[in-house]
């Protein structure tokens, strides 16, 4: 159980509440969970639809290391498949898609978004966002790109899922080094792009992942380069 999991009813973002707890010394593992955000946001700064029905969760994090912190939000992704799979088991095998996805059927389910904060040459602390599709209605204009666990678990409580979660990311971030061999063989299991065709961020078939989070790809002329950031494109 995470040592503080603090809910609101609304925020505009409780990315932005849970760095706000992380300057004033909040510890390790605090959570903060709103029932809707009006300004969720995603990766490079997208709007992130967060109506209530959803689990939007931020957790503060202090890991013992960070030098592979381009890894975290795999890792975090591998533990939040897992207790989702676990707490609502008619769902299939979620997969994840790198750099940040949790996927199910090819839809996306569920984003991460790790943000540090640094001082002087220092990582003071990281907050993980994770924006889940539980039971809120997905946007029209995403219909057959999103899904929501509602789908399969018509039961599903963000409400239930909250805590759960929010423990499973405080444990799996607590140390963000390099992914394990253990880590890096469940994420095989469960990796969306094995084998794609992906145009961005480099042209080529997607071959895993390092240790160090990032993505291998097996370009036309046959050498792997390896990316550790950047948005895929995957060929249809």
């Amino acid at each position: 159980m995470p040592p503080d999991l603090i809910r609101f009813t609304e925020l505009a973002s409780t990315m932005e509440t849970a760095h706000g707890r992380a300057q004033d010394g909040a510890m390790h593992g605090t959570a903060v969970v709103a029932a809707r955000q009006t300004l969720g946001r995603g990766t490079r700064g997208r709007a992130w639809s967060s109506e209530t029905g959803g689990l939007w969760l931020s957790v503060i994090a202090r890991p013992s290391r960070t030098d592979a912190l381009e890894a975290l939000s795999l890792r975090v992704g591998l533990a939040t498949a897992a207790v989702l799979e676990l707490l609502c088991p008619a769902l299939p095998r979620l997969g994840l898609k790198w750099p940040n996805d949790i996927v199910i059927g090819g839809r996306k389910l569920a984003g991460i978004l790790c943000e540090a904060r640094w001082g002087n040459g220092h990582c003071q602390w990281i907050v993980v966002g994770l924006g889940i599709n539980v039971r809120n209605q997905v946007p029209a204009e995403l219909d057959g790109v999103a899904a929501a666990i509602q789908s399969w678990d018509p039961a599903a409580d963000p409400t239930a899922l909250a805590e759960p979660v929010a423990a499973a990311v405080a444990l799996a971030a607590r140390g963000a080094g390099p992914l394990t061999p253990a880590e890096l063989q469940a994420y095989a299991l469960r990796d969306a792009l094995a084998g794609a065709r992906v145009t961005e961020p480099v042209a080529g078939t997607a071959e895993g992942i390092t240790d160090a989070g990032a993505l291998r790809v097996r370009t036309d002329a046959g050498p792997v380069r390896e990316v550790l950031a950047g948005v895929v494109a995957v060929r249809s």
